[in-house]
């Protein structure tokens, strides 16, 4: 296992390079987006004038303040608490997100599924976990909201945030069909079905 500090963006080589249970911290520029962004995008054709090519994106939608525009805040919005959410239910937006905005990694809470993991394996991409509950942590990793698009959709819009070592995150899926999620949903199985065995019941 190693630990890994990536300068956003990165290419797939980078991406290629996690692997499950490793860490990871990122530094430079992190994108926010979540399932409202994710349905105009993909459902509606709608497109963003942000470059999101070799990105990390994270499951959030952000409570932020609104301020006078400023160095500290030059679209006008300061971050408050920038939590993460559950990722599973964004499933079928990876490989679009990937393919046609250059996305690399996902950052999220709870895993995702075989359709994520078939597009890391395609096209170069990693799941990075955060630990639930933690977004108090994770905001003063957030320097400044840098620019928005699709503000209509607030707060579920699409942000850029400039970071400061935005982790260490946990590599839950990577490129090379690892998945710690589906290896805990085995293990869980696997018990579950010695325990009732061991009852003499069926399933």
């Amino acid at each position: 296992m190693a630990h890994h500090v990536l300068d956003m963006p990165i290419d797939a080589g980078h991406a290629r390079a996690l692997r499950i249970g490793d860490t990871v911290t990122l530094r430079k520029t992190l994108f926010g987006i979540r399932d409202a962004t994710l349905i105009h995008m993909f459902d509606r054709d709608r497109r963003t004038r942000l470059d999101l090519v070799g990105h990390a994106v994270i499951h959030t939608a952000p409570n932020v303040h609104r301020v006078e525009p400023s160095e500290a805040a030059p679209v006008g919005y300061a971050p408050f608490c920038i939590g993460t959410t559950t990722s599973m239910r964004m499933e079928r937006f990876t490989d679009a997100l990937m393919d046609r905005e250059g996305v690399r990694l996902i950052v999220g809470k709870g895993g995702m599924g075989p359709e994520t993991l078939k597009a890391f394996a395609e096209r170069g991409g990693a799941y990075l976990a955060i630990v639930g509950g933690a977004a108090a942590l994770e905001t003063t990793w957030i320097e400044t909201i840098v620019d928005v698009d699709m503000d209509d959709l607030h707060p579920e819009s699409l942000w850029q945030f400039a970071i400061r070592d935005f982790g260490p995150l946990l590599v839950g899926m990577d490129s090379h069909g690892g998945s710690l999620f589906a290896d805990v949903q085995r293990d869980v199985a696997s018990r579950r079905d010695a325990v009732i065995a061991s009852l003499g019941a069926a399933r």
